[in-house]
Order: C-alpha cells, then sequence, then structure tokens
C-alpha cells in the first residue's frame, strides 16, 4: 500500500535515437504522467527532464536522480513506460538494486504494472531486458543495412561538397551548381601555383562556405576535398577504400596530381 509520506519524482526522457522516433513527446509524457499522478493521488516533489539517449550508461539527471533518492529525497519514481529509465543493463541493475534495498518503495508507469515483489522485479527485469534487446537489435539491422549499402557501393552518410543526398532515391548524386567549382579547385591546386588559403578563398567567392557563413578552415578544404577519394569514385568506410556507383567528379590523375602536390609541400614544411 502507498502511504502519504511516498515521494515521487516525475522523469521522462526522450532522445535523437531512432528506438525514440515513436516515443510521446517531452511535452506529451509530462502531460500524460502529471494526469496519471494526480489520478493515482502521487505526491511529485520534483519533475525531471532528460534529452539524452539511455542505450548507455552516463545520463546526468538520471544519476542525479538516482543520488537523490539514495539520500531519501524520494522513495518513488513515476515514468511513462520502464525503456523511459533504463535501455542498458548497469542503469537497470541500478534501479532494481534500490528496490531490493528498500530505497525505491514504489516505480508508477501508466503503460506497465510494477510492484515491487519478486513477481513484479522479474516483470521489471524482464522489460529492462526487452529495451536491451531492442536496443540491440536495431543497432545490428544498421550496421548490416550500412554493410548492405557499402557492398553495392554506396556510401553511407552526408553527401561531400559538390553532390547532393537525394531524399527520393536515398543515393548521392551530383550537385550540377557546385561540382564544377569543386573540379576546378582540383585543377587550379594541382598546378603547384596555389596555396590552400587562395583555394579556400576560391571556394568562399564562388559561395562555398561553412554553414555559418565563414569560409572553410585550411584543413577542411585538405582533409574534405583534396584527400577525399569520393570525388574520383570511391569512398572510405571504417578506414577502407570502396569502389562507389555515384558518378564522379574528376578524374583519379587529377586526384593523383593534386596529392603529389599536398606531398611536396608537407616535405618543405617540415624541413628545419
Amino acid at each position: 500500500m502507498q502511504t502519504l509520506s511516498q515521494k515521487f519524482f516525475l522523469y521522462a526522457r526522450k532522445s535523437t535515437d531512432v528506438e525514440d522516433k515513436q516515443v510521446l513527446s517531452i511535452e506529451s509524457q509530462l502531460s500524460e504522467l502529471r494526469e496519471f499522478a494526480a489520478r493515482e493521488k502521487l505526491f511529485v516533489v520534483e519533475e525531471l527532464i532528460e534529452k539524452q539517449s539511455a542505450k548507455i550508461p552516463g545520463r546526468p539527471i538520471f544519476n542525479a536522480m538516482i543520488d537523490r533518492i539514495e539520500k531519501d529525497e524520494a522513495s518513488g519514481i513515476v515514468s511513462w513506460h520502464p525503456d523511459r529509465l533504463a535501455r542498458n543493463s548497469i542503469d537497470g541493475g541500478k534501479l532494481i538494486y534500490l528496490v531490493d534495498t528498500g530505497k525505491i518503495e514504489a516505480l508508477k508507469f501508466p503503460q506497465f504494472w510494477f510492484e515491487p515483489t519478486p513477481q513484479g522485479k522479474f516483470m521489471l527485469n524482464i522489460a529492462f531486458g526487452q529495451s536491451k534487446y531492442f536496443v540491440d537489435s536495431l543497432s545490428e539491422n544498421t550496421k548490416r543495412g550500412l554493410r548492405q549499402k557499402v557492398r553495392r557501393g554506396e556510401m553511407p552518410g552526408l553527401a561531400p561538397i559538390g553532390y547532393l543526398n537525394d531524399s527520393r532515391t536515398k543515393t548521392i548524386v551530383i550537385d550540377r551548381k557546385k561540382a564544377p567549382i569543386i573540379k576546378q579547385a582540383f585543377e587550379m591546386f594541382a598546378t603547384g601555383k596555389y596555396r590552400i588559403m587562395d583555394i579556400r578563398d576560391f571556394l568562399a567567392g564562388n559561395g562555398i562556405i561553412t554553414r555559418g557563413g565563414k569560409s572553410w578552415p585550411i584543413n577542411q578544404v585538405t582533409k574534405h576535398i583534396f584527400t577525399n577519394p569520393f570525388y574520383y569514385g570511391y569512398f572510405r568506410f571504417l578506414s577502407e577504400i570502396h569502389e562507389g556507383v555515384h558518378e564522379p567528379i574528376i578524374a583519379k590523375k587529377l586526384f593523383d596530381a593534386v596529392q603529389l602536390v599536398l606531398n611536396k609541400r608537407s616535405k618543405s614544411w617540415s624541413k628545419p
């Protein structure tokens, strides 16, 4: 039986993880939980909101809540579902241990039944296990999908400058406006007559700038453009080079010429 002296933390969580896409928004969770707490006559001492994944331990608000429960600031938690509290074995284990030791007297969920009995703890353990299984399965399925995409010659992730992600076909296509600028940048640098900062200024003058509206840092020009195999038809994935099915912007011969210039420049910089 619940006593009037029991104090509850109301805990709501939603992250940007894929497995959280179908979960109620923070605002919806709060609305539902407030109604649930009022209906169940739960004394909520504080509402805690977290916008972070529960796949791994280390959520600051969750950890602070656990510390406060251990200090007897509250003896219960009200949350939408057990998967809002834990999707990893460490955090789930902490909660069950606190129930075992009596620090947590009650866990209340609109979407899940729980009582601090052997059967209740068994069901809670299953709920935490299901949450972790879902995350693990989703991760494995995602990796499998990425590997399949790579085998088809398609690079996962965002397209480099000069290309666009086509949301309709889920492929990477040429950006007809920026691709000629990128090609010209390669051609200019391959002559050996231009510095990286000259190329940066050339790109900026043609509208290729950062999201903040500034010129690219020169190290980013080298890293993301001049040493990126994507431009000659290949791509890196997990530190390996794979042949792509996308349309190249430059020939491999031009890419190699740029690498020679970069190599010569780096050797001259390293001389005492």
